[in-house]
């Protein structure tokens, strides 16, 4: 039976000066809020949190050589990201995503086609930084296109054996196909998805569902997994593992949107997964970044003058 956990977050950053190098890969966008814009996307902003977290987070993606391309490099460079694996496309445009938000800062998403992001290429440079990567996220939107699936394929294929390999989970529209997620599940160490997408996974292999504990440890055994994060939004998470199980209730904060906490949760699960940390101290810890980036506007907050590890102190 798997126990909730009460751990205190350790933010001393003690048990390993090592930086890991850690990719986010996939769609780099414009948000369009009815406010403005901000830039995002899963594995942007999982990048940018890997960062503030103390490790080299690289995005690798593609935007359109246009104005909002441009503007897309200026602000990884004010945001302290790396813009060297973000390809520039001549004949595709910079991706953008309408975000309309209900009362409760829940977002709706209209993701425009076919952009940049469609079109990843494999190249020399990518195939450098696949074989350096300490761990790698990847989600199912970047798969909508043959082209940018074939790339990520290639990009965890020259991934070293030891990498840790994060299928983040995105069932955006119509975006998404049996076959992509099957294949990224044989492909990952661990597996990330929300409670709304666990039974619509399930169902798609025909693999019963009941307590969400249960419909991990399917998964697990079925994809040969390390580890299934199951979020629940204001309920907390559920990690599960061969070995161990942790359910933490999360942390109540006044919410701004939820754009892009899921991607810090995952940035912090994954700065402690490949830490060694026992489960109840990662979910502790991933809970309360995911839960400071649900406080603010957007996925790319800037931290306040304090610092991140204040900000998260504060939290709960």
């Amino acid at each position: 039976m798997c126990q909730p956990d009460g751990v205190s977050l350790d933010l001393s950053g003690e048990m390993t000066n090592r930086q890991y190098t850690i990719v986010g890969l996939g769609e780099l966008l414009w948000d369009l809020f009815p406010a403005g814009k901000q830039l995002g996307g899963a594995p942007a902003n999982f990048a940018y949190i890997t960062n503030l977290l103390g490790d080299t987070g690289f995005p690798a993606s593609r935007i359109g050589n246009d104005s909002l391309g441009n503007e897309a490099i200026e602000r990884l460079r004010h945001l302290g990201l790396s813009s060297e694996f973000v390809q520039q496309d001549e004949d595709h445009p910079t991706g953008t995503v309408r975000v309309d938000l209900d009362p409760a800062g829940q977002p709706k998403f209209e993701i425009l086609e076919p952009v940049a992001w469609d079109f990843l290429e494999w190249s020399e440079s990518w195939r450098n930084l696949a074989a350096q990567a300490d761990a790698v996220c990847f989600g199912s939107l970047a798969q909508r296109s043959p082209a940018s699936r074939a790339t990520v394929m290639s990009f965890l294929a020259a991934t070293r054996a030891d990498a840790v390999r994060v299928f983040d989970v995105n069932l955006r529209q119509n975006f998404y196909s049996k076959a992509v997620i099957e294949q990224s599940m044989n492909l990952a160490t661990i597996v990330k998805l929300n409670h709304e997408e666990l039974p619509k996974i399930m169902h798609l292999f025909e693999m019963k569902n009941d307590e969400p504990q249960d419909s991990a440890r399917r998964l697990l055994s079925a994809f040969d997994l390390k580890l299934v994060c199951v979020t629940r939004g204001t309920g907390g998470s559920l990690l599960v593992s061969t070995e161990e199980c942790s359910q933490h209730p999360g942390f109540k904060v006044k919410v701004a949107d939820t754009v892009g906490a899921g991607d810090a949760f995952t940035a912090a699960l994954v700065n402690g997964y490949v830490r060694g940390e026992a489960l109840a101290e990662i979910n502790e810890n991933a809970n309360r970044v995911g839960a400071w980036i649900a406080s603010q506007s957007g996925g790319m907050p800037t931290p306040v003058h304090r610092g991140l590890q204040s900000a998260l102190r504060a939290i709960g």
